[in-house]
């Protein structure tokens, strides 16, 4: 028996309620790759002189943001995969094109507020080609880890 009350006029089935472990057996493998990916690529482009983060915690310590790579985006991808797994073959295609164009929109603001500096070498169509491969290897990844055909 279903002890949820609802609004009347409303036929919405219950929330699922997943445990804390089988979320992260789900999502973790997932989000973990990003991270590591995440975190790769800014060191190999900080590295490079491609750009740089002026603002980031322990600046004397990490030349990358750790608080965009271990907390906003494992939190971004977590969104994205949920949103991915309500939608069909064309909408998750949709989803990664759009998501992949906003990415340089972004990616400006970030500069006009200070967080984010290019190179003049640097385009903003390497923001949208890196996200747009970002995005697909880790769907594909989530999909091989959770067997989800």
């Amino acid at each position: 028996m279903n002890t949820v009350k609802r609004s009347k006029g409303l036929n919405l089935p219950p929330w699922p309620k997943k445990s804390l472990p089988f979320l992260i057996k789900e999502f973790g493998p997932t989000l973990f790759l990003a991270i590591l990916l995440g975190t790769s690529l800014d060191l190999y482009f900080v590295g490079k002189n491609m750009y740089m983060f002026p603002i980031r915690p322990f600046p004397e310590v990490f030349s990358v943001n750790i608080a965009f790579t271990f907390v906003a985006l494992p939190v971004m991808v977590l969104v994205y995969l949920k949103i991915m797994k309500q939608v069909s073959k064309w909408g998750k295609a949709g989803v990664i094109l759009f998501l992949s164009l906003l990415m340089p929109i972004v990616e400006r603001f970030s500069e006009l507020f200070g967080l984010f500096e290019h190179s003049p070498e640097w385009r903003h169509i390497y923001t949208f080609f890196g996200y747009l491969v970002f995005l697909s290897i880790i769907l594909i990844f989530y999909r091989v880890t959770n067997k989800e055909h």
